[in-house]
């Protein structure tokens, strides 16, 4: 597949985690291969890291959690990016999210789920390969 553009990806912390060590190695990955990373920070409500999606016309948007909030702010995030006309927007999310709720995140329509101790070139190779119509 040849990309026409480097494949633009916005990193966020949802909530009130503030443990973000994870998501700057994995952004730090991204940018080594080639990815446009926007890191959007810590602490941000699903409202803004929809708002920084769309401003920066990203491509994914990996989400990472520790707080086990997930059930509840990936939801909203997804909502939002549908209300948006963001759909298009392939939608990753890391952290420590237990066994039994990543097909409950598939089903609503997370494209993967990375625990703990992901080899960073799955990611980057995950991203790649999923590119384009849909990403999924």
């Amino acid at each position: 597949m040849t990309e026409l553009h480097p494949l633009r990806v916005v990193l966020a912390k949802v909530g009130l985690d503030g443990h973000d060590r994870g998501i700057k190695i994995v952004a730090r990955a991204l940018r080594d291969a080639g990815m446009q990373v926007i890191y959007a920070g810590l602490w941000l409500t699903p409202e803004a890291v929809v708002r920084t999606v769309a401003e920066e016309d990203a491509d994914w948007l990996g989400l990472s959690l520790l707080s086990g909030a997930h059930m509840t702010l990936v939801p909203r995030v997804l909502q939002l990016l549908r209300e948006a006309g963001l759909e298009h927007v392939g939608v990753i999310v890391g952290g420590i999210i237990p066994e039994n709720d990543i097909p409950k995140l598939l089903e609503m329509g997370v494209a993967r789920v990375f625990g703990p101790g992901t080899p960073l070139p799955e990611i980057v190779s995950f991203l790649r390969e999923h590119s384009g119509a849909g990403h999924a």
